[in-house]
């Protein structure tokens, strides 16, 4: 139960925000019309659009350089992993690019449990798509490292190896001191501290 003092630094927070936002608006040339807009339906968009802002800052975002003239084992074999899943082959997964493309991949962050579709619609609302097979083996060889810290999936590939239809999506993760490329099911459940590596939809 929030006590007294809990209630009062709450206030005074808010109160520290919104003299900010006032400020901030004002400089911009906006006017108090534009403050009590965030007050009605039409100010849902805009602040959405600020939740959006300040959660993205908490994003990691990475350039990595896909080329497509190389095969799904040649990405694998670049990434150096110390265990990979013998379903992680071009049978299961097939690459439809060509030549060489950037691209930017940002791994997203719920701080919760999450759902595979309930995280593609919070990545769709935000103007991103899930990430590739093969933009996750390039994160996974150009950011060693990184899945030491967290594992993180590709929900914009499915592997169909099972007889029985099961999808399952490629995974970096660090597991009996080494690093893994393997496959998880694409499931109602991902622990909170998974990211999600996704890229941002063309405009």
């Amino acid at each position: 139960m929030a006590t007294k003092s809990d209630i009062v630094s709450g206030m005074g927070l808010a109160l520290s925000i919104i003299t900010n936002l006032v400020g901030k608006v004002r400089k911009a040339g906006g006017t108090n019309k534009d403050i009590h807009r965030l007050a009605t339906p039409e100010g849902e968009t805009t602040l959405e659009k600020m939740a959006d802002i300040i959660v993205g800052a908490k994003r990691q975002t990475f350039k990595v350089l896909v080329d497509y003239t190389k095969s799904l084992e040649q990405m694998i074999k670049a990434g150096k992993y110390d265990l990979v899943n013998n379903d992680i082959t071009s049978d299961h997964f097939h690459i439809t690019g060509s030549g060489q493309k950037e691209v930017e991949i940002t791994l997203f962050h719920f701080n919760r449990g999450i759902s595979s579709d309930g995280a593609i619609a919070e990545m769709k609302k935000a103007g991103y798509r899930p990430a590739l097979v093969e933009e996750l083996l390039v994160l996974g060889a150009a950011e060693k490292e990184l899945q030491k810290q967290f594992p993180i999936v590709a929900l914009g590939s499915v592997c169909r190896s099972s007889p029985d239809g099961y999808r399952n999506m490629p995974c970096l993760s660090w597991a009996g001191g080494g690093r893994g490329l393997g496959l998880n099911l694409f499931g109602d459940g991902w622990p909170e501290d998974w990211r999600f590596s996704a890229v941002r939809n063309a405009s």
